[in-house]
């Protein structure tokens, strides 16, 4: 039995869109591989390069402030604490795909090739990767 999967379920297209759109205005870096350190940047890591993003704290702070807007959420924050961002979606909605589509349309539109996925099992990490099969 295959599973198919309707990508076409509009709050689904809106999570990942609000999630792509924090980085509007970011270039696509559209190379194979890269390698680009800014000064500074390797200031609290030991090993690794990330995601080459170059808009300012101020852009992704505007572009944040708007998606929070559009979804009915008031925008709280004056200034970015770092870069880490909430998705909330009830159980059962898709969360997974959700997340795996956003990695592409990431990718698709900024050029960006490095993502964590943290699960807090063996079981679901099994289902991330059968997820991950099923929808290539």
């Amino acid at each position: 039995m295959k599973l198919h999967f309707d990508p076409n379920q509009e709050y689904q297209k809106q999570a990942i869109s609000s999630i792509v759109d924090i980085f509007e205005g970011q270039p696509l870096s559209n190379s194979d591989f890269e390698f680009a350190v800014a000064e500074g940047s390797l200031q609290f890591t030991e090993n690794g390069v990330g995601n080459n993003i170059v808009l300012s704290e101020e852009q992704i702070l505007r572009n944040l402030q708007e998606v929070q807007r559009r979804n009915g959420i008031e925008p709280v924050s004056e200034e970015l604490d770092g870069m880490n961002f909430s998705v909330e979606m009830e159980t059962g909605t898709g969360k997974t795909y959700v997340y795996l589509r956003t990695i592409y349309e990431l990718n698709k539109n900024y050029g960006f090739k490095k993502f964590v996925i943290v699960v807090p099992s063996v079981a679901i990490r099994e289902g991330v990767l059968k997820n991950l099969e099923i929808t290539h």
